[in-house]
């Protein structure tokens, strides 16, 4: 469940993912080239060579990971490089200089997408807001009543059971506890700043759309593959029941 992922891990996994996706590119295209350009392999045995099969497979692989990782490269200066590390007799850069180049144009350009994103999310919370029903709390978080529940309400130090469904801006689904088929149980405290504020204004038997700005959901890094940076994240929840300690 998305909600329970913590920002500094998913900042860690960001930050390794720049050299881990540098080197697995190097190492992939080196297979990929020393596979499939038999006359520039110079000193490399047959016997270390995948077959045309295996080497069109590495290449889906490897292809679908920049792809997910919205990595772009330049393919015939990504070829020119690799094939001057495996076969030339000099680079252009140092392997320190090069993973340096790749950091700084991989930084450069997720700042500019970032921007772009950020944008979007100022210009849809903007037009949200105005929307009939949608109700805005001063820390920037939006919400507006399906059905209003009378029960108890949720304190920070309770547990609640929920049904939920969360998507993007764009209706696409990251996760739902409909889809699972049953109830999601959480401590109120233990979740994003979105949800963690807008349980406590619900009572039991509630169904609210909670619409979470990025910086009361998962920030400028996202989380994984599905929740990219500065996210706006729309949830309905439907508050089921409220368990306290000596509940369980």
């Amino acid at each position: 469940m998305f909600i329970g992922v913590f920002k500094s891990l998913i900042k860690g996994y960001a930050e390794r993912m720049r050299y881990t996706i540098f080197i697995a590119a190097l190492i992939a295209v080196s297979c990929v080239l020393s596979c499939g350009k038999s006359s520039k392999t110079g000193n490399v045995s047959p016997d270390d060579l995948f077959d045309k099969e295996a080497s069109y497979a590495l290449g889906m692989n490897m292809g679908t990971s920049l792809k997910a990782d919205n990595l772009y490269p330049d393919v015939d200066s990504f070829i020119k490089g690799m094939n001057d590390a495996l076969f030339g007799s000099e680079t252009r850069y140092t392997m320190e200089e090069a993973y340096m180049i790749f950091n700084e144009a991989y930084s450069a350009l997720a700042e500019k997408r970032d921007m772009k994103n950020r944008q979007g999310e100022t210009d849809f919370l903007t037009e949200n807001s105005a929307k009939p029903g949608v109700k805005v709390t001063n820390s920037g978080l939006q919400y507006e009543v399906i059905v209003e529940g009378y029960g108890e309400k949720p304190t920070l130090e309770d547990t609640v059971r929920v049904h939920y469904e969360g998507t993007l801006i764009d209706g696409t689904v990251f996760d739902s506890s409909y889809a699972r088929g049953e109830p999601a149980e959480f401590p109120v405290g233990g979740v994003i700043p979105g949800w963690t504020e807008g349980l406590q204004i619900m009572g039991v038997g509630s169904k609210y759309r909670l619409t979470i700005p990025s910086d009361l959901g998962y920030g400028s890094y996202g989380a994984g593959q599905q929740i990219p940076p500065y996210a706006t994240l729309i949830f309905e929840v439907e508050l089921i029941e409220v368990i306290h300690d000596h509940d369980h």
